[in-house]
């Protein structure tokens, strides 16, 4: 891809997010019920190619349960509220009626309580319990320090992820993390994240994870495009280290998971997601949405609570539907927030493809005018696609509400 001078000595390329693309309808169409969306990391199959955020406004041992019961995988946070107090919910309900102002300095306080590791083995057990298939997260920084009581406690899958995980972090005052000796002795699957380049992805799967989670602050709670200034548009990020497992495999002969971490609201995201060479996309703020999610609507990233730089902000959606509906139906409304699994199905069904790799190699188009063409009533009306710019409007500091111009490929913003 050629590159565009920024000024003179400094070029880039040009990065594309999911609303400066389209996916093009093939020659062929199949019936939905032919199309397969399962998806596999390591032994484990799950009927969803989904995993819901480590985010404590999202999973819960409830909620991670119910998702599971679905066909997906709810990552709960081993850092988060679950595992600092034995009964969180009078804290949740506190940070829901938080004013704007207070929130990051009362979630600050309350995430200085210490982990405990009693705890964590007793959240695993509660979803385990379920029979549904258990996943966790912990940061580089206390993988280590909690390796044996989270495998102890038979965990499934781990996810070590941080804002931007990378294989080589260079310090002169600890030991880091080694992801390579770490993931090769552990003894269970791995996903490692989040990256957003080929180089850094191709690193972490010469590191033998089974999976790679792409997107550096896309999420809606994440504010880490501003505060550092660092990130890639999703369309871009995920092609990128979708070229990467190629390489990989090509070098080693073993598949990676590419998951989408991030920037997806709809089911036409979660396609495109797909269309760009994900495996399966983690979601946070549309299961936000869910009557059942325990931040009543709000949620927060693993940065929002950090005590010298927070890089996050607690953000609100409207609650108004469960995690079924939201994940596989039936949906009440025509925007694209309910039932996105299905969408991903008829998506797929519609361009003719059979599977999740096949989608993969979907034709794609630079199409920025893709969500406006031909919508101004729509737009004019806040009705369906037009439904995000009138609900920006009406409530202004909902993240739930996204006009298409907030979306765009800069590296800026929140």
């Amino acid at each position: 891809m050629a590159e565009v001078e920024i000024g003179i000595g400094k070029s880039g390329r040009r990065a594309y997010a999911f609303d400066d693309i389209a996916i093009v309808p093939s020659r062929r169409t199949r019936d939905p019920e032919d199309v397969d969306i399962s998806w596999e990391i390591d032994a484990f199959r799950f009927d969803l190619p989904l995993m819901a955020a480590a985010m404590d406004g999202v999973v819960s041992p409830a909620t991670a349960i119910e998702v599971g019961r679905l066909g997906g995988l709810a990552v709960l946070n081993l850092e988060g509220l679950w595992t600092r107090y034995e009964n969180p919910e009078p804290l949740l309900e506190e940070i829901a009626k938080l004013p704007p102002e207070k929130a990051t300095l009362r979630m600050q306080q309350i995430y200085a309580e210490p982990i405990k590791e009693e705890l964590i083995s007793a959240r695993i057990a509660e979803v385990k319990a379920s029979g549904v298939i258990t996943a966790a997260s912990l940061t580089p920084q206390r993988t280590e320090r909690y390796a044996k009581t989270v495998l102890d406690a038979e965990l499934d899958v781990l996810v070590i992820q941080g804002t931007v995980v990378s294989a080589e972090h260079v310090s002169q005052s600890t030991t880091p993390l080694n992801l390579k000796e770490f993931i090769r002795e552990v003894g269970v699957p791995v996903v490692v994240g989040g990256c957003a380049s080929y180089h850094t992805g191709l690193h972490l799967m010469r590191t033998g994870a089974g999976g790679v989670l792409v997107g550096v602050g896309p999420g809606d709670a994440c504010t880490t495009r501003g505060v550092l200034g660092l990130g890639v548009p999703q369309a871009t990020a995920i092609a990128d280290v979708a070229g990467a497992r190629s390489t990989h495999m090509l070098e080693t002969g073993e598949y990676v998971q590419v998951i989408a971490d991030g920037g997806m609201r709809t089911g036409g995201d979660v396609s495109k997601a797909i269309a760009c060479g994900a495996d399966a996309v983690m979601i946070g703020s549309p299961l936000a949405r869910a009557y059942e999610a325990p931040g009543r609507g709000f949620h927060w990233g693993m940065a929002t609570f950090h005590p010298t730089l927070p890089r996050g902000a607690r953000v609100q959606t409207i609650q108004n539907g469960t995690i079924e509906e939201i994940l596989v139906g039936p949906a009440h409304e025509n925007d694209g927030t309910f039932n996105l699994m299905g969408a991903l199905r008829t998506s797929m069904s519609t361009c003719g493809y059979q599977d999740l790799a096949e989608f993969n190699r979907a034709e794609l188009m630079i199409a920025p005018s893709l969500q406006t063409e031909g919508k101004l009533l729509q737009a004019s009306q806040g009705i369906g696609m037009g439904s995000r710019g009138a609900a920006a409007s009406a409530r202004p500091g909902d993240s739930s509400a996204i006009t298409p111009t907030d979306k765009t490929p800069a590296l800026t913003g929140a």
